[in-house]
């Protein structure tokens, strides 16, 4: 297999990440209407912390590496947090 095939393949699978992170802001601001319907607050410290362990154990039997894992994780909560945040009118407080 040649370079540039592999890079294509590659190309493919960012395309499809960044499709599923799309997905995900979508979903976040479905999760915004019922947290606002419900009085809830955006940040979720028991979810985000579930969240981060199941991403670490997930990365771990993928033999990649957990913590950066958990990093890109952070910023996709991070995200999804702003997401929410804009849908219930507080804009990208912290």
């Amino acid at each position: 297999m040649r370079i540039e095939d592999i890079r294509k393949e590659i190309d493919k699978v960012d395309n499809e990440i960044v499709r599923h992170i799309a997905h995900r802001q979508d979903l976040a601001g479905k999760i915004a209407k019922i947290k606002i319907t419900n009085g809830l607050p955006v940040h979720d410290e028991a979810r985000t912390n579930a969240v981060l362990e199941s991403v670490f154990n997930c990365a771990v039997e993928y033999k990649i590496d957990p913590v950066t894992v958990q990093k890109i994780f952070e910023i996709l909560i991070a995200m999804s947090e702003d997401r929410q945040r804009g849908c219930s009118g507080e804009g990208n407080l912290p």
